[in-house]
């Protein structure tokens, strides 16, 4: 069964993604995919018939595992056909002959078993359920799964996620998988080949303004329209620049003025006038559904505040029981934009 949810998308997605980007924040949209389609419209569809979804996103969780469950295809834009195939690898069999996923099955269940052979029995998993970083830090998705709520999470399965990216290549070759060379998926997810400045473009047209040095304040250039542009960014900006500035880069954007539709750029973007190394955060998604902290304490946790290996050692302040708080990071960030999701960590706990 095909399921067509290209509606909710437009409603939950792509308009969050037009919404975020006229205001001059910087949105994410594969997050709000997962939360708001994949385990959100969709389990809402098809939940009643299945005891969890299992997706092969790189992530693990403390959630049990059922006796059944559906596979769900990472990709939103694929066949109906392609889709029943292309996580084959991800794939609980309810019913039905299962020898193609036996092997996987049964390295996930050894991976729920601790090295001194003693298992993990639903009954002493940890309540409520913990979304847990990949065994492969490079590929880890934890940040794209941050926004998921409890309910979702505690029906959802990870079981490629404790390995690596190598060795699920490996076990595709093994069991000959029709997908096994398909090259990893990037981007945002529904643009396919389509450039996101002109998906931009069609939907919310060009608002010029004027492009200034940060330091002087000298107007150089004329840019198209902030939605074009966000903070920490190099490329793209040798065309909105006049020839005189353009040709004393590299320049980075480091700060969009909403306000009066100005950018500023610079040349000296690791300066000290330009921290980044701290910001505020709200409407907080706790996946455990409770703030770590109380009001006014401080803790330490590891931040991302984009996709990838990369965290920062932090210092979380919790203000408004948990609906805000302050972040002190160790040490600087390449660019902290509005609209930006930050993940926080303890440890390997999402």
């Amino acid at each position: 069964e095909a399921v067509s949810l290209q509606d909710e998308y437009s409603q939950l997605v792509v308009e969050y993604l037009i919404s975020e980007a006229a205001a001059g924040r910087t949105p994410n949209p594969d997050i709000m995919c997962n939360s708001r389609i994949k385990f959100g419209a969709f389990l809402d569809k098809v939940g009643r018939h299945f005891a969890a979804v299992a997706s092969g996103h790189y992530a693990r969780s403390t959630v049990p595992t059922p006796s059944c469950a559906m596979v769900l295809d990472t990709r939103a834009t694929r066949s109906a056909q392609d889709r029943s195939a292309a996580y084959a690898t991800a794939m609980v069999a309810a019913h039905g002959d299962a020898s193609k996923t036996s092997v996987l099955r049964e390295r996930e269940l050894e991976a729920r078993v601790g090295q001194d052979g003693s298992g993990v029995a639903s009954a002493e998993l940890p309540a409520p359920a913990q979304l847990l970083m990949s065994a492969d830090p490079h590929k880890d998705q934890t940040y794209f799964l941050s926004q998921l709520r409890q309910d979702q999470l505690e029906r959802v399965l990870f079981p490629i996620g404790h390995l690596p990216k190598s060795e699920v290549r490996a076990l595709a070759e093994e069991l000959q998988l029709p997908n096994r060379q398909r090259k990893d998926s990037q981007g945002i997810c529904f643009l396919g080949q389509l450039n996101y400045d002109d998906f931009l473009r069609d939907h919310l047209g060009e608002r010029p303004g004027p492009v200034f040095e940060f330091e002087t304040k000298q107007v150089i250039g004329t840019h198209r329209g902030l939605w074009f542009h966000t903070v920490g960014q190099r490329r793209g900006l040798v065309p909105v620049l006049t020839n005189a500035f353009a040709a004393k880069g590299p320049w980075y954007v480091v700060k969009k003025d909403v306000e009066n539709n100005a950018l500023h750029v610079s040349r000296e973007y690791t300066a000290a006038d330009k921290s980044r190394n701290a910001f505020n955060a709200n409407s907080l998604n706790w996946l455990s559904g409770n703030p770590p902290a109380a009001d006014g304490e401080q803790i330490p946790l590891q931040v991302k505040v984009r996709h990838g290996a990369q965290m920062h050692d932090a210092l979380v302040t919790v203000h408004e029981g948990g609906a805000r708080v302050g972040v002190q990071l160790s040490s600087r960030d390449k660019g902290l934009a509005p609209g930006q999701f930050a993940a926080f960590y303890d440890g390997d706990v999402c």
